[in-house]
C-alpha cells in the first residue's frame, strides 16, 4: 500500500516537472519528439531528484573526506580543529595544520577573545563565517564539536568522520 502511494507520488511529481520544464527536444502538442521515451524517463527522474533535493529540509552534508581535507589544508581555506586530548596527539600523532582544542573546551574556546584563543591554543581563532573542520580519533567527538559550534552561531562547520584513524590509513597509502 505504502509502495503504491510512493509510486503515485513519483508519477505526480514527474508530471508536474515535465509540464513546468521545457526540455530540449521535448514534444509539443501534436508534434513528435526526437527524444526517446527512455531519455524522457531519465530526465524526469533526474528532475524529480533535483526538485526533492531543493525542497528538502535536510542540511547539506557536513562530512569532509580525506581528499577534501587535504585540499582544504593545502589551500588554507579552513580552520582545522582536532578535538582529541593532548596526550592522544602526543601518543598517536596529529594532522599537520590542525589546532588542538580538546572537546571539553570547544564551547569556551569558541567564545574567547581572539588574542586569548591564539595564546592558549596556538592558532588563529575562527570567525563566525570561517569554514571550520573538526577532527578527532574516529568521528564521534568531532560531530559533537560541530554541534557545539553550530549552537554558538558558526555557519560553515564540518567534520572529518574518519578522524585520525582514516588520516593515518590514507597517508600510508599515498
Amino acid at each position: 500500500m505504502a509502495l503504491r502511494r510512493c509510486w503515485r507520488f513519483t508519477r505526480v511529481v514527474q508530471r508536474v516537472l515535465w509540464n513546468s520544464t521545457v526540455l530540449p527536444g521535448a514534444s509539443v502538442p501534436g508534434g513528435q519528439s526526437p527524444v526517446s521515451s527512455l531519455d524522457n524517463t531519465h530526465l524526469c527522474y533526474k528532475n524529480t531528484e533535483l526538485l526533492l533535493r531543493r525542497f528538502s529540509s535536510r542540511p547539506p552534508s557536513t562530512d569532509v573526506s580525506y581528499d577534501q581535507l587535504k585540499l582544504l589544508l593545502a589551500a588554507r581555506k579552513s580552520v582545522v580543529i582536532d578535538v582529541r586530548e593532548p596526550w592522544e596527539l602526543r601518543e598517536y600523532g596529529f594532522i599537520p595544520g590542525a589546532t588542538n582544542v580538546p572537546l571539553g573546551q570547544v564551547n569556551t574556546a569558541l567564545q574567547l577573545d581572539p588574542e586569548e584563543y591564539k595564546e592558549k591554543y596556538g592558532g588563529d581563532m575562527p570567525q563566525q563565517t570561517d569554514n571550520i573542520v573538526f577532527s578527532c580519533l574516529a568521528g564521534v567527538r568531532s560531530k559533537k564539536a560541530l554541534d557545539t559550534a553550530v549552537s554558538l552561531g558558526y555557519n560553515d562547520v564540518q567534520h572529518y568522520p574518519g578522524g585520525w584513524q582514516d588520516w593515518v590509513k590514507n597517508e600510508q597509502h599515498n
